[in-house]
């Protein structure tokens, strides 16, 4: 039998787990993060460009994902956004926003690393990098472990080891291995918060426009967002993009209103009477990306000049400019993926302290747990809210 040694096992030195580590911590217990990456926080270090946008101050549970979708309502609502920020000024952490709610570090992304660090060395937390996990059992009234550091036990076992997402910097499939082996049921997971890839034909009509970027409002699967789009050589990026993916299905079309906010007819029809000399490509360039308009055109609607457009034909290319169609044909997959959708079936943990209702003693919190936020600092604020609810219940 391997030595209970501690009072609660953390598997994954990510926001969760550092976060769940230290409010544990707190509250008396002896508790120990072990991480298998050589370094804790990493997808922290690169999130927000470098900067970390830390939390979203217009979190509600609506802008998240799940099969049980209420789920995140009761962690979501006892520790909101600006308990956080409370946090973050503690520590002198400059911050500032930048758009829709989002909060981000004015300096570094590792701020943010060193104040969780912090607030657990100042706790106790005990912090074990380059630990592989190689077994995990129940046994009596608590749990086993066999890792690269050796064995070890506990009463209380936390999973916080993310999701598949971006696997160079830890992401693995151990939490769901876990789940299972302990009579969970893992929802099927897929990459999200992902760029989106085209093949064929629309590759080889767009590709060569690699770089162009403009707003945009993209639909899909009964959700729209309006932000800005990217053309890549391999397909469409950008946090409208990255967005949508979250209920893109493959098989689905997009529709991309390249003029959002706009009357795509009546803007033509008016320049039509304002200008009609003006050849379509060039009146197109006044609203898209120079680059873009000339492939519009080529493609689409050969130009000419406006007054020798009817009305019909404005109102068709209107159309298409308001409901653009594309066919991804897949993802860039999980190598890029900012998040996994799907994960640990939320109907059998408890919405309040996020233990199992199978084994007790037993939590699971972060991404491993089928709920995931939108772009825009949710996913952080999901993580803080979780663990913070299961740090004051262990």
């Amino acid at each position: 039998m391997s030595p209970i040694d501690c009072d609660v096992l953390i598997l994954g030195g990510g926001a969760a787990g550092l976060f769940c580590a230290f409010t544990a911590a707190r509250r008396g217990l002896r508790v120990r993060v072990l991480e298998r990456a050589n370094k804790p926080g990493k997808k922290i270090l690169m999130s927000g460009g470098g900067r970390c946008n830390f939390t979203n101050t217009g979190t509600t549970h609506e802008q998240f994902l799940s099969d049980n979708p209420h789920f995140c309502r009761s962690a979501l609502a006892r520790y909101r956004p600006e308990h956080f920020i409370e946090q973050v000024d503690r520590h002198g952490i400059a911050w500032h926003e930048k758009e829709l709610g989002q909060l981000f570090c004015d300096d570094s992304s590792r701020q943010i690393v060193r104040m969780l660090l912090d607030e657990g060395a100042q706790s106790g937390v005990e912090l074990r990098t380059d630990c592989e996990v190689e077994r995990v059992d129940a046994e009596g009234a608590g749990f086993a472990l066999r890792t690269s550091h050796g064995a070890m036990g506990a009463p209380r076992l936390v999973i916080a080891t993310g999701g598949l997402s971006i696997p160079s910097l830890g992401g693995s499939g151990l939490g769901y291995a876990l789940a299972r082996q302990f009579g969970h049921a893992v929802q099927p997971t897929r990459a999200g918060l992902v760029p989106l890839t085209l093949s064929g034909r629309p590759l080889e009509d767009w590709q060569d426009l690699s770089g162009v970027s403009l707003p945009i409002e993209a639909r899909c699967g009964g959700a729209r967002f309006r932000n800005a789009m990217l053309i890549t050589h391999r397909g469409l990026s950008g946090p409208a993009l990255l967005q949508i993916s979250n209920y893109w299905q493959p098989g689905d079309a997009l529709q991309l209103d390249l003029m959002p906010g706009v009357d795509a007819a009546d803007w033509l029809l008016e320049r039509r009477r304002s200008q009609p000399a003006a050849e379509l490509r060039n009146v197109l360039a006044d609203a898209l990306p120079k680059r873009l308009a000339q492939r519009f055109c080529e493609k689409l609607a050969p130009s000419r000049p406006m007054r020798q457009f009817n009305d019909r034909e404005l109102r068709e290319i209107g159309a298409v400019l308001g409901r653009w169609p594309v066919m991804p044909n897949g993802t860039e997959g999980y190598r890029t993926a900012e998040v996994t959708l799907g994960g640990v079936d939320t109907r059998e943990i408890s919405s309040s302290t996020f233990e199992s209702r199978r084994v007790p003693g037993l939590y699971f919190i972060g991404e491993v747990l089928d709920v995931t936020g939108w772009l825009g600092g949710y996913n952080f604020q999901w993580a803080w809210a979780c663990a913070h609810a299961c740090g004051q219940a262990l």
